[in-house]
């Protein structure tokens, strides 16, 4: 099989590997379609803890090939997502119900080979079937589980007013749980405008160029969905008093932030932050299929498996066309 391969930081090829084989209790998945995410980047980069050589993909869909000893609810043919994060169920946390903080942590992609080649092994636990949704769909099953686990922290309820901070694929995604949950009122900020006037079309009440033109004070839950430290901070400025801050995109490892001790303090705010998902992946499947949260029309490329390089350079240069880009394996 091809396969996405980097060997070390800022080094990639495409390899000819040989097709894995499910052990048991795994399964093997005919790739179809792979997105690239931030943490993609942070492995090719080199901002990753674990070892090289590695291949990259944890947002992925496809269809099962083969089924390893012991397999009961996948079948050869099924077309299926995958959930990177792979808990060993028997840790402290795990039995504390916080498999996303297992102490045994695994994950598609990242410490396992993952979904930027044209077949990958998950065990049978992270498979779930999507039925006829169409694969660039499906591959959007774990992002959303990720969203739909912070928008349950942040506790966004009805008639809030939210107010979202960028409007990439994820900042879009929150903006359709949000009102999903009942949200009056959301308002998103965005520089780039064609990601802003895509934010209305998603439902978004306003889209905002600027975080000076966004009212202070004012709102129930402050999303930030950037990542980039000087707008994290600010994000204090516009949750009301006793309000809620959610503290959703990745920032840099290593980096430190500032924040007005005191403005937090007198206005009692609460001060959160969610890291990946925790069994939201039946949540998220039913809500793409039931067309509630609709993802096409934040996919504005897909490339073949070669071009994977060429797709991130076309995330990382932040063009106002390029949204979520996806990877097509068997192109």
């Amino acid at each position: 099989m091809k396969a996405i391969r980097i060997e070390q930081p800022n080094r990639v090829v495409v390899a000819d590997l040989p097709v894995p084989q499910p052990g048991r209790g795994e399964v093997l998945i005919r790739v179809m379609a792979s997105g690239i995410c931030g943490t993609d980047i942070h492995i090719l980069r080199g901002e990753y803890l674990g070892e090289y050589p590695v291949i990259p993909g944890h947002e992925l869909s496809g269809v099962v090939e083969q089924v390893g000893a012991d397999v009961a609810r996948c079948e050869v043919g099924d077309r299926v997502a995958v959930e990177p994060n792979i808990a060993c169920d028997a840790c402290y946390n795990c039995l504390h119900n916080r498999q996303n903080f297992c102490l045994n942590w695994e994950a598609i992609g990242v410490t396992r080979p993952g979904g930027m080649a044209q077949y990958v092994v998950a065990p049978e636990k992270a498979v779930f079937a999507i039925g006829e949704l169409p694969f660039e769909c499906g591959a959007f099953v774990e992002p959303l589980s990720c969203v739909l686990h912070g928008v349950e922290r942040a506790g966004v309820q009805m008639a809030d007013r939210v107010a979202i901070l960028g409007a990439g694929p994820i900042g879009l995604l929150l903006l359709q749980v949000a009102r999903l949950r009942g949200a009056a009122r959301v308002t998103v900020v965005e520089k780039q405008p064609a990601r802003a006037e895509l934010a209305e079309a998603c439902g978004a009440d306003r889209a905002l160029s600027a975080l000076d033109d966004l009212e202070p004070d004012c709102y129930d839950v402050v999303i930030d969905a950037t990542g980039a430290l000087p707008v994290m901070a600010r994000a204090i400025d516009f949750a009301r008093r006793g309000g809620t801050v959610l503290l959703f995109g990745v920032p840099p490892a290593g980096a430190s932030m500032e924040l007005e001790g005191f403005k937090i303090f007198q206005k009692g705010l609460t001060i959160l932050s969610s890291f990946t998902s925790l069994r939201n992946s039946y949540q998220a499947v039913a809500l793409l299929q039931s067309g509630q949260v609709d993802v096409l029309g934040l996919i504005s490329h897909q490339l073949p498996l070669s071009d994977f390089e060429r797709g991130v350079e076309l995330i990382e240069k932040g063009r106002d066309d390029v949204k979520k880009v996806l990877i097509l394996p068997q192109t």
